[in-house]
């Protein structure tokens, strides 16, 4: 057969084979990895994908950093697991990433649940690979209200996420991109792209691995994690963040976490990295390049400005 004819042939020759590593258990997480230089290491929010930090990637990129995502597991191009979709494993198959690519003197940066996630990393790994930490819109320390954390959210509000992603995602997630972008706020500008963008990260996961991380996120108490962080450690959240509210996460973490640096988006809702991709950008550039750069050495908590 005339090799012009035939589509297989012509498709192996050019396919490049996708960026995965595979785990104990034998998943496939896909991460993506640009630059050279200090690495930079994202986890991205529920129920997003690698890409919510395209933004920061390339920022960083471009100014001389290795920049490096991946997709969480059950999450946009990883594999779809029934089990394991849990904090303690999503840490692990971070710190195998990390071991995989051998990272040292690392910038971990996490939003939402990956702020959860980069925690937990802390908590079960250390950070002698680690230079530094960023917390963005994170749910750390706890999210559910309990009579020890009266801040909280009520289950109900859990229990609704649950339901509205289990009965129809698809319209869910193009509601709940309104609320992570500060969209439904009087004056607010919606912008269609990045509500499709929203959805079209959401809807490349799997449902059941979905379903299993809002118990994560709501649910995990990271109170211990936080303490074992013995790195600089910017902690970041918008004032009007209404999926993650400040209260009973940044600035509960800020006492948490010894030295730590908090920093305030008046006004800002969940998604900054989006919204305000440029003052973040900013901010995240100041604080990987002030002071020390290697792991074990705190900073002294003052703000930014």
């Amino acid at each position: 057969m005339d090799s012009r004819f035939d589509d297989s042939a012509a498709f192996t020759a050019t396919e490049e084979p996708m960026s995965t590593i595979t785990t104990r258990d034998g998943a496939e997480i896909f991460f993506k990895d640009w630059g050279s230089g200090q690495p930079v290491v994202f986890s991205h929010g529920w129920p997003l994908t690698a890409d919510a930090w395209d933004a920061q990637m390339v920022f960083l990129g471009e100014r001389g950093y290795r920049v490096i995502a991946h997709d969480r597991r059950g999450h946009g191009r990883s594999s779809q697991t029934w089990d394991g979709n849990d904090m303690d494993t999503y840490a692990d198959d971070l710190s195998e990433l990390i071991e995989a690519l051998d990272l040292r003197d690392i910038v971990l940066v996490g939003h939402s649940t990956g702020g959860g996630e980069v925690t937990r990393y802390v908590g079960r790994h250390g950070t002698h690979r680690v230079a530094k930490l960023v917390l963005l819109g994170a749910v750390p320390p706890l999210m559910l209200k309990t009579a020890a954390n009266p801040g909280g959210l009520p289950i109900s509000v859990f229990d609704e996420i649950r339901a509205n992603t289990a009965g129809n995602r698809s319209q869910f997630f193009k509601d709940l991109a309104m609320p992570f972008y500060g969209y439904n706020r009087p004056g607010a500008k919606p912008s269609q792209g990045v509500v499709d963008d929203f959805w079209l990260q959401g809807m490349q996961g799997g449902i059941k691995g979905q379903l299993d991380c809002i118990k994560q996120f709501s649910e995990i108490d990271f109170t211990e994690d936080l303490k074992k962080i013995d790195v600089p450690t910017l902690i970041v959240h918008g004032d009007d963040d209404q999926i993650v509210p400040i209260g009973a996460a940044a600035l509960r973490s800020a006492k948490l976490v010894k030295g730590a640096t908090l920093k305030v988006y008046k006004g800002a809702p969940h998604g900054i990295a989006t919204v305000q991709a440029g003052a973040f950008n900013a901010d995240l550039l100041q604080f990987i390049e002030s002071g020390a750069k290697h792991a074990g050495a705190p900073s002294e908590g003052a703000p930014l400005h």
